[in-house]
């Protein structure tokens, strides 16, 4: 059930800001860390800008 819950939660995103706030630490240590609020937004704002790289 686990591994399940897990699956669902990473299709869905749910991992999506933990990798980015590491690939920031890792790779862009000066850059400021986004809240998670402001992640999803930008994410989204962004996706609006170019509808060609959804799937739906």
């Amino acid at each position: 059930m686990k591994a399940v819950l897990w699956w669902v939660d990473s299709v869905l995103g749910g991992q999506d800001y933990r990798r980015y706030v590491e690939h920031l630490r890792r790779d862009h240590p000066d850059r400021a860390i986004p809240t998670e609020r402001d992640y999803w937004r930008d994410r989204y704002a962004e996706a609006d800008r170019k509808p060609q790289n959804r799937c739906c």
